[in-house]
C-alpha cells in the first residue's frame, strides 16, 4: 500500500470520529498554546533585559561599601566581611575617589549620594526620592532618555531633573519645564524630564549635600565607574580592587566594599529568567501529556472499532506495515492539528499580552519546535496502538463481529 493511501485512510479515520477526536486534539491544543505563550514570555523578558544592558553598557562599574554587600564581589574576595570593620570605616569617601581616578582603564567617575526628601508645588506637597551626580559627567552615565530638556551640566547648581511621572501625575497640576520646585525650603528649577523616569529628582552633587541632611560632603553612597575597554571588565575589576584594598587597608578576608557590573546582573537575571521559563514550560508541557494520554486512548479505541475493517484489509493483501502506517498517520494528524491550533491560540495569547504591556518575544523557531514535539508525542501515543492492530490475525478479526 502507498504510503499516500495510507494517510488519505488516516485522514479519514480523523474525519468520521469528529466528537472523539476533537475532543482529544482539544488537549494537545490548551498545552501547545501555554507553551508557546511563555516561551514567548520568556524570551521577551531576556530580550527586554538584553536592551536594558545594551543601554547601560558593560563598561560601567559601581563601587559601593558595606560587610551584606561585599560578598557579591567579582574580585574572588572572601563571602564573609570581618566583623572588626566599623560603620566609619565601611563608608565611600574622596579618598576612594581619588584612588580610582589614579587608575588609567577608568575613563570616568560619577559620585553619587541619594535619599527622601519633602517636596512642595503649589499647596501640595509630598516626599520622593532624591539623587545626587556629579553633572559634568552624568550624561555618560544616563541610561534614560529625555522626555523633554536638558541634562545637567558642571555648571548647575540649583536646577534639577524630574522623572515623567512626577511631572504629570504627582501633582494636580503638571509640573513642566521651567517651573520651581520646592525641596527642603530651597527652590529648584525643573531643567529636564525623563522618559520613564517615575518620580526621582537629580540634582547636581555639591546641592545635594545641602537638602540631604544626613550626608556628609566628600562622603558617597556610591560611585559609578566608566572604564576604557568593555573587553579587559574582569581584569580592570580585579586592579580596582588591589587599588582599593590597599588604600582602604583591607585584605579579602577584611573587603569592607564591592564592585558590581551592569554585565553581571544582566548575566545573573537572564539566567534566573531562563530557569523560571523552563520551569514554567515544563508544568504547562503536563498538559501534553495530558495530551498524549487521549491520544493513546482515541487510538485503542480507534483500533477496537476497526476491528472487522483491519481484517478486511489483511485479507485482500494489506501488509502489518501498511496497518502500523494507518494508524500511526492518524495519531500523527491529531497531534498535528492540535499543534496548528494551539500555535494558533498561543499567538492570540500573546497578542493580548503585548498589548496588556507584557514584553513577549515570538518566534517561529519556538512554533515549529512545539508542534514539532506535538506531533511527535501524538505519533509516540499511537504507536502501542497501532502496533497492535498491525498484529490483528484476519480470522480473529474478521470473527470480531
Amino acid at each position: 500500500m502507498k504510503i499516500q493511501k495510507s494517510f488519505q485512510m488516516a485522514l479519514n479515520m480523523v474525519l468520521h470520529s469528529r466528537l472523539r477526536s476533537w475532543l482529544t486534539i482539544i488537549g494537545i491544543v490548551l498545552g501547545v498554546a501555554s507553551v508557546v505563550s511563555i516561551l514567548a514570555i520568556g524570551d521577551g523578558m531576556e530580550a527586554e533585559i538584553t536592551s536594558q544592558f545594551e543601554d547601560t553598557g558593560g563598561d560601567i562599574l559601581t563601587l559601593t561599601a558595606g560587610v551584606s554587600s561585599a560578598k557579591f564581589s567579582r574580585g574572588g574576595g572572601s563571602s564573609e566581611s570581618s566583623s572588626a570593620a566599623t560603620a566609619e570605616e565601611m563608608l565611600i569617601t574622596r579618598n576612594d575617589y581619588q584612588t580610582l581616578n589614579g587608575i588609567v582603564d577608568i575613563i570616568e567617575l560619577n559620585p553619587t549620594i541619594s535619599g527622601s526628601v519633602d517636596i512642595y508645588y503649589q499647596g501640595e506637597s509630598g516626599s520622593v526620592s532624591v539623587s545626587g551626580v556629579d553633572g559634568a559627567v552624568y550624561k555618560e552615565f544616563s541610561t534614560t532618555d529625555l522626555k523633554d530638556g536638558r541634562v545637567l551640566t558642571g555648571s548647575d547648581s540649583n536646577v534639577i531633573i524630574i522623572g515623567d511621572k512626577l511631572s504629570e501625575e504627582y501633582f494636580e497640576r503638571e509640573l513642566s519645564l521651567n517651573q520651581i520646585l520646592t525641596i527642603q525650603d530651597k527652590a529648584f528649577r525643573v531643567v529636564g524630564i525623563l522618559d520613564g523616569g517615575g518620580n526621582s529628582v537629580i540634582m547636581p552633587l555639591d546641592t545635594a549635600y545641602q537638602v540631604l541632611e544626613d550626608k556628609v560632603k566628600n562622603e558617597y553612597d556610591a560611585i559609578n565607574i566608566k572604564i576604557k575597554d568593555e573587553e579587559k571588565l574582569d581584569e580592570t575589576i580585579e586592579l580596582i580592587e588591589k587599588k582599593l584594598m590597599m588604600s582602604r587597608h583591607v585584605d579579602l578576608n577584611t573587603k569592607d566594599f564591592t564592585i558590581s557590573s551592569n554585565a553581571a546582573l544582566a548575566e545573573m537575571r537572564q539566567e534566573l529568567i531562563t530557569t523560571m521559563t523552563s520551569f514554567l514550560a515544563a508544568i504547562a508541557g503536563v498538559s501534553l501529556l495530558v495530551g498524549a494520554v487521549g491520544v493513546a486512548n482515541t487510538m485503542f479505541t480507534s483500533v477496537l472499532e476497526k476491528t472487522k475493517e483491519i481484517g478486511i484489509m489483511k485479507s485482500i493483501g494489506a501488509r502489518n506495515k501498511d496497518i502500523l502506517m494507518i494508524f500511526i498517520f492518524n495519531s500523527g494528524l491529531i497531534g498535528f492539528v492540535g499543534g496548528i491550533l494551539g500555535a494558533i491560540l498561543g499567538y492570540l495569547m500573546i497578542l493580548l499580552l503585548s498589548v496588556a504591556g507584557m514584553p513577549v518575544v515570538l518566534t517561529a523557531s519556538n512554533i515549529i519546535l512545539v508542534v514539532s514535539i506535538s506531533i511527535i508525542i501524538g505519533m509516540i501515543s499511537g504507536l502501542i496502538p497501532a502496533i497492535n492492530a498491525s498484529k490483528l490475525s484476519p480470522v480473529d478479526a474478521l470473527r470480531s463481529e
